[in-house]
């Protein structure tokens, strides 16, 4: 395509000044007069070139503590004036208004604001008014504007003026344009986000200029894409490119172990706990997380809650595994899983947030808040003749922090702080109590007197039945099936204890 426009007059004004001082150069070399005001006009000036004054064009000064300085006619006229239109050309000259070719922004960093301060009136005087309106109006005129959005596309504008000598094509400026809007359109959803921070306008606006590029999605036919900052998150300190499924496990396994406040050891596959223990060693934890089911363990995600250190890593190094994730590793863990070349190894920096959840589906998103109630001690609902013993009860609200984030049908059985067997994602919850037996066989573990979790009411008495005869001698559960009474009559009946919380944990 034929160069269509060339640069004749710039608009620089901008917060970031990175890189600005070689776009400013190569302007001047090219014979484009520069606009500028407040800082970036003295920017300019310090570098010895020469700068038009915003308020020698508008003839009117900067007020109100530099909030109005662009807001003129004579800026956005030049801006928005259509050049092949005969109509804006007579206005133009009748007003003295000189077309703007190309305009440079960058925002005041909102963002960054809300991030350092809590204080109001700083973060309000972060807000950009003057320059959104710049990116707005450049960009509505990409016909006969270039409109350079943020620092991010100073090297772009660089490029282009070094190899077309300050000629642009309609491709180009279209290209700044749509640029510029997903600019204007992340600012003004990040400033609603903060002023609806408590949710009093149900409207949802999720914007992200991190985008990281996966392998493939969830399937190798299937593009997938991460949106967020990792590296806000983890450190990484080896491996592989984390995938599409990795950053699953990932997720379910931060959430899990957040929940724990002992030293604790997780393994997860495909979203759900297949080990999880807690002891007075790393190791010792991970030990007793991996008896629970070593078969599942393997190409799993591993968590730890505490420090790694070489003992611990000795032991994971046996085992093929994807991800091991800790707050710290010691010097010898670190070089004994690195190893293994493409284990994946994330230092965790930071604690998961609450907030919502989003997830697409049909024509539209569903949002929820997430499932952060916890049940306590003082809370349980005693509703069986007996009473959970100090230790069961332990073992109680151990089983119910897991069976939280595990899919339903869920049932989860638990004693001396060690995961024994696990039902998840099953049709049935009698079905996910039988396979949580069943992987307790499987594994070698006696399940005699140990405690059962369930993330929903029973409908009918059959699971305490089961569990009861596979050594089940204590249950929490939330209750409010119609039917509780059969469930609680037959562990009158067999000396078994129940506690009920009132809150259920369907995952799905």
């Amino acid at each position: 395509m034929a160069f269509n426009k060339t640069i004749r007059r710039a608009l620089i004004s901008v917060f970031d000044k990175t890189g600005l001082e070689p776009i400013v150069r190569k302007l001047h070399e090219l014979n484009v007069e520069i606009l500028s005001t407040g800082g970036t006009q003295t920017f300019i000036e310090q570098l010895g070139i020469p700068v038009v004054p915003v308020e020698t064009l508008t003839e009117y000064p900067s007020v109100f503590g530099g909030r109005v300085k662009t807001l003129h006619p004579k800026i956005f006229g030049g801006i928005l004036a259509r050049t092949e239109n005969e109509s804006d050309q007579r206005e133009a000259l009748e007003f003295a208004i000189p077309f703007i070719d190309l305009v440079i922004v960058d925002l005041y960093p909102f963002e960054k604001t809300v991030a350092s301060t809590t204080d109001e009136q700083t973060i309000i005087e972060k807000i950009d008014i003057g320059g959104i309106s710049l990116i707005r109006a450049g960009a509505k005129n990409f016909n006969d504007v270039l409109i350079v959005p943020c620092v991010e596309y100073y090297s772009r504008l660089l490029n282009l003026l070094e190899v077309n000598n300050g000629n642009t094509t309609i491709n180009d400026r279209k290209a700044f344009a749509a640029k510029a809007f997903e600019v204007s359109s992340h600012y003004d959803s990040a400033i609603f986000n903060w002023f609806n921070a408590h949710h009093e306008i149900e409207a949802l606006k999720i914007s992200s200029h991190e985008p990281n590029p996966l392998r493939y999605g969830e399937n190798p036919h299937q593009k997938g894409v991460f949106f967020g900052d990792l590296d806000a998150f983890f450190e990484k300190l080896n491996g592989k490119e984390i995938s599409y499924n990795n950053l699953l496990d990932i997720d379910a396994a931060v959430q899990l172990i957040s929940e724990f406040h002992d030293t604790t050891f997780a393994i997860l596959k495909h979203n759900n706990a297949c080990g999880l223990a807690s002891a007075a060693t790393v190791k010792e934890a991970y030990t007793k997380a991996l008896a629970g089911d070593p078969v599942s363990a393997f190409g799993g995600v591993l968590i730890s809650n505490r420090e790694i250190d070489q003992e611990a890593a000795a032991e994971i190094n046996k085992l093929f595994c994807e991800v091991v994730i800790a707050p710290a590793f010691t010097a010898e863990a670190l070089e004994t899983l690195r190893s293994k070349a493409n284990r994946i190894i994330l230092q965790q920096k930071m604690q998961p947030a609450g907030g919502k959840q989003v997830r697409s589906l049909l024509n539209g998103y569903l949002v929820q808040d997430r499932d952060t109630a916890s049940e306590s001690p003082e809370n349980l609902k005693q509703v069986t003749e007996r009473a959970a013993t100090a230790a069961e009860t332990e073992d109680l609200m151990y089983a119910v922090k897991i069976v939280k984030h595990t899919k339903s049908n869920a049932i989860v059985l638990v004693k001396d702080k060690q995961l024994l067997g696990i039902g998840t994602g099953m049709t049935s919850r009698i079905d996910a109590l039988k396979h949580a037996i069943d992987k307790a066989a499987e594994a070698g573990l006696s399940l005699e007197n140990t405690v059962m979790a369930s993330d929903a009411f029973f409908p009918f008495n059959d699971c305490v039945q089961i569990a009861y005869g596979a050594g089940v001698r204590a249950v929490i559960q939330p209750g409010g099936s119609v039917r509780d009474q059969d469930s609680i009559d037959y562990c009158n009946q067999q000396g078994m204890a129940m506690v009920t919380t009132g809150i259920r944990h369907f995952k799905h």
